[in-house]
């Protein structure tokens, strides 16, 4: 039998709701047709407030119209999102049959349930205690939207919820990998959630100066590697994938869609927001993501950046790029996807897993949009204007994402 740290594993259940697309399947088809999912805010919060920002990334499909309405009023935003894309994915695979203590749980959240929070907070201030909401606790906490997947799937095996900015949903994919080849379960279910279109997130990000303030050209904000690049888009929504090892879902006859055959996990210590604009620890994350895959540079043809369209961020990605590969950056392939979904925070690093995942199994690097003209110092090979179609063969891609407090995380995805 071979150990469990030495076996294959693979992708079999994806699962998502986004900014363009109520499934894995619409929002797939959106990033290959180039769709902004980026429009005006409709809310009366944003003119209330005076918020500077007045777009964003909003989710395509209401989870009201997948949930029933009294699962959904239990849930804050959060936990709705991340169980209608864990349902997808869930079918997806085939709805496994797995004894309870074994399966497993990880569901990353930069922020949780701010919305339940600030909600409640002016339910009390406004209308009093008695108020409040009685499962505004279990709403609230960052763990909630992973609790409710465990509840829904019966998960024993255990319930994880990495919080590390917007590294959580890949560092999720991440842990589930490890918990696997610990051997305490043969399926995880795991991805990212986030739900934060509330004013005092927008204003937070407003106040640092992160936000892209383009509001005469939503459509065209989240802009990566342009020079007209002004800050990121506010995104919203979940992403969730199965995950086992081949020998589990090939017994069962399981549909493969790649393998998650590598990661990198490290800290930068240098700022709380900022990144190190040398790239050192997000380098050494992907440089780990590769080599515990058993691959070399010249096997990653594809790279789905984290690529948030920030001034200083997108430089500093590309320096770290070109630290961890050297020169030998030419043959990959590299796509910002951000430029369709905005940024989705915590459910980030899910979601571009995913798009990483269908680029290795359809062999198509998508086309980053918005691109004009492109920023003298990035020295990458990113695709724009049409789509990148990729070698066959053996081929294997990355998937970065990086967080405030210096979370660095890379995924090395690899054809089946």
């Amino acid at each position: 039998m071979t150990p469990h740290n030495e076996q294959r594993i693979v992708v079999t259940g994806l699962g998502a709701t986004s900014p363009v697309g109520g499934t894995v399947a619409e929002t797939w088809d959106a990033i290959l047709d180039g769709v902004s999912g980026v429009r005006t805010m409709p809310f009366e919060w944003v003119e209330t407030y005076q918020l500077p920002v007045k777009f964003a990334a909003m989710i395509k499909q209401s989870p009201l119209e997948v949930l029933g309405r009294v699962e959904a009023r239990r849930l804050d935003p959060a936990g709705q999102y991340g169980l209608v894309a864990a349902r997808e994915a869930w079918a997806d695979a085939g709805t496994p049959q797995v004894e309870p203590e074994r399966i497993g749980v990880v569901m990353g959240s930069g922020i949780g349930g701010v919305n339940t929070l600030l909600d409640q907070w002016d339910t009390l201030r406004e209308k009093g205690v008695r108020r409040v909401f009685p499962l505004a606790v279990p709403m609230l906490m960052p763990n909630g939207p992973a609790a409710a997947v465990s509840l829904e799937l019966g998960a024993r095996a255990g319930t994880h919820t990495p919080v590390s900015a917007c590294a959580s949903g890949a560092e999720a994919i991440g842990l589930a990998v490890h918990m696997i080849r610990s051997g305490r379960a043969d399926v995880v279910v795991a991805g990212g959630t986030e739900a934060a279109m509330h004013p005092m997130p927008i204003a937070g990000f407003t106040a640092m100066q992160a936000l892209s303030t383009r509001n005469d050209d939503p459509e065209g904000a989240s802009r990566p590697y342009d020079t007209g690049r002004d800050g990121f888009v506010l995104g919203e929504g979940a992403a969730v994938i199965v995950l086992e090892t081949e020998a589990h879902a090939k017994a069962r006859g399981a549909r493969i869609y790649a393998e998650v055959s590598g990661m990198g996990m490290t800290s930068d210590a240098y700022h709380i927001a900022a990144p190190d604009p040398v790239g050192a620890g997000a380098s050494r994350a992907m440089r780990e993501a590769v080599s515990s895959a058993g691959l070399s540079p010249k096997d990653i043809v594809h790279i789905n950046a984290h690529a948030t369209s920030t001034p200083v961020g997108d430089i500093a990605e590309s320096n770290a790029i070109r630290l961890a590969f050297g020169d030998d950056t030419d043959h990959m392939a590299v796509s910002a996807t951000k430029s369709m979904t905005g940024h989705l925070l915590g459910a980030a690093g899910a979601l571009e897993t995913i798009l990483t995942i269908l680029a290795v199994h359809h062999r198509l690097a998508p086309a980053t949009i918005n691109l004009e003209n492109f920023d003298p110092e990035i020295s990458l090979d990113v695709v724009h204007g049409e789509h990148r179609k990729l070698p066959a063969g053996d081929i294997a891609a990355l998937n970065n994402s990086f967080g405030f407090g210096g979370h660095n995380v890379a995924l090395t995805i690899r054809s089946s």
